[in-house]
């Protein structure tokens, strides 16, 4: 879909080349029958899916919450074996739920959001998408023709396109395989450090056309190198995490708000790059999104932190406590906690702080025993 657009969209440029036309690239029937089939096979895909364990719980369909997480843990829905681990997980998601039913009927989304578990993800994921969005991706997506015109490429620019289209998606399947490999701090400042040099490089090519003399395809490369470094990291991971850092009781409301957000930063980028094009040229720009990108790899490295290997429960301590728990166990029973305490099952402070005082000491006693181990 988003090739045969590139082709429709960009064979304005130049009127000369009729060989679009005489292909029918620009049939818009064509494009709207391959978008139709995409969508068709995505919808054909998600039939198959349950719905989550937690939402189920929480809308009290108990034996489809069995099935459900029977599905995503690999076990056959007909086996009735009974496992310890898979009841015990079963057993802690149901009482998250309802938990996190009974607080959400008691707490409304401002007073949420006072929370540190929920502002600190929300603040760091609109900067994420922030960072993102200004880094010039979308911008490179969008006008990709146009930049390879200017950027004086002296292969064909709609070609370029293309290219920019084949190398997003051959370097999302391996997407996932990287988060899960690297972890996704390491994914995202290695795709911002690339997305930078490919951009600075572009900005070079502008300030001093004898690069592009020397080296005619060094605008194609850096083009096509900076989508596959921002599809590797930048540009997904902030759609990767947002499942991951919110807690369940406002994930539906704070991932919707911080999409939305993000949505309206990539059009204003889109919106604004013509005219920032004009007021400070082509090269400027690209070293604007060099810069933006440099910055995004510190943003990464100094606030988002590592979510590969740790339980949603881990991360939303993590961001009410600011450290990670060496005791897994206290890290649930601490966010537990922290539910039951805007539920108002605690009578007082002093019956909290006694709570999180045994729990301290549990903490304690599991880094002594790691320390004697080691």
């Amino acid at each position: 879909m988003y090739i045969y657009t590139v082709y429709r969209r960009s064979s304005k440029l130049k009127p000369k080349r009729e060989y679009f036309q005489r292909k029918k690239f620009n049939n818009f029937k064509l494009i709207s029958i391959i978008s139709v089939v995409y969508q068709c096979l995505a919808f054909c895909c998600c039939l198959p899916m349950p719905e989550s364990p937690s939402w189920l719980l929480q809308k009290g369909y108990v034996e489809r919450a069995r099935k459900s997480l029977k599905y995503f843990r690999g076990l056959s829905k007909n086996d009735n074996n009974i496992y310890e681990e898979f009841e015990t997980e079963l057993a802690l998601i149901k009482k998250n739920s309802d938990i996190s039913r009974t607080t959400a009927a008691n707490e409304s989304l401002l007073q949420a959001i006072r929370a540190p578990e929920v502002y600190k993800p929300l603040i760091m994921m609109i900067g994420f998408f922030f960072f993102q969005q200004c880094s010039g991706i979308v911008v490179v997506i969008v006008f990709a023709a146009q930049i390879a015109t200017r950027a004086g490429v002296s292969a064909d620019p709609l070609l370029v396109a293309v290219f920019v289209g084949v190398a997003r998606i051959i370097t999302t399947f391996f997407m996932g395989m990287i988060f899960e490999k690297w972890g996704r701090r390491p994914a995202g400042i290695f795709s911002a450090t690339g997305m930078t040099i490919c951009m600075l490089l572009l900005a070079a090519n502008g300030w001093w056309p004898v690069i592009g003399e020397q080296v005619p395809l060094l605008s194609v490369f850096a083009i096509v190198l900076h989508i596959i470094f921002s599809t590797m990291g930048l540009l997904t991971l902030p759609f990767f995490m947002i499942s991951e850092v919110f807690p369940q009781r406002v994930r539906g409301s704070a991932s919707g708000f911080t999409l939305c957000i993000g949505l309206l930063f990539s059009f204003s980028v889109v919106k604004l790059y013509p005219t920032l094009e004009v007021w400070i040229g082509t090269a400027n720009c690209f070293a604007f999104f060099g810069g933006i990108s440099l910055l995004g790899a510190a943003f990464i490295y100094f606030i988002v932190p590592e979510t590969k290997g740790r339980t949603l429960l881990e991360i939303e301590n993590y961001f009410r406590t600011g450290r990670k728990v060496s005791n897994a166990e206290v890290a649930r029973r601490q966010s537990q906690i922290a539910m039951e305490e805007a539920a108002g099952i605690y009578r007082s402070e002093l019956e909290l702080n006694e709570v999180f005082l045994k729990l301290s000491k549990v903490d304690e006693d599991g880094e002594k025993k790691l320390d004697d181990k080691e």
